[in-house]
């Protein structure tokens, strides 16, 4: 039997992490993790106030996101996390050298679009410029696969399942 991905759905703010993860998640018959929930209240204020995290506040969130990744190794799972840096990759991958990467991709327009409509989240569209700045493209040496975000969650999800299938098992 092949064993399961552990898989950090990644991209910029607004792409469909918290709809496609848990729809990943339950293709695939492993759990999902919320990212958004191994923030530490002192992160959600300050991205509520409109203020872009550095990278020390990042670092303890990616290290709570890759002791869950680390524990799930062998038996599957998926996570949503941003992950818009090569350096915050190779964060969690320190911790959970196994992991795989789904970037959820797609421009602008459609993204703004979708957040400004989205009810009861603290990333306010203003910082969607510094998340596209930010925003640091699987390189070709990582594991993982990237989807277009256009059409439905269901639509994605099939293109999302369909790019996992095509990867090698895990490392272990």
């Amino acid at each position: 039997m092949r064993t399961p991905h552990v898989v950090v759905v990644m991209g910029v703010a607004g792409t469909g992490k918290t709809t496609i993860g848990p729809l990943v998640a339950a293709r695939l018959g492993v759990p999902y993790a919320e990212g958004d929930d191994f923030h530490p209240p002192a992160n959600i204020a300050k991205m509520s106030a409109g203020t872009p995290l550095d990278d020390a506040d990042r670092w303890p969130w990616l290290d709570a996101i890759g002791a869950w990744a680390h524990d799930r190794a062998g038996l599957g799972g998926v996570v949503s996390c941003s992950a818009l840096k090569r350096s915050y990759r190779d964060r969690l991958r320190a911790v959970a050298p196994g992991i795989t990467f789904l970037h959820l991709a797609g421009d602008r327009q459609l993204i703004e679009g979708r957040m400004a409509h989205r009810q009861g989240h603290f990333m306010p569209t203003a910082l969607l410029d510094s998340q596209f700045a930010t925003l640091q493209p699987l390189g070709a040496d990582e594991a993982g696969v990237a989807v277009d975000v256009s059409g439905s969650p269901e639509e994605i999800t099939e293109r999302a399942a369909t790019a996992l299938g095509t990867l090698p098992a895990p490392r272990r």
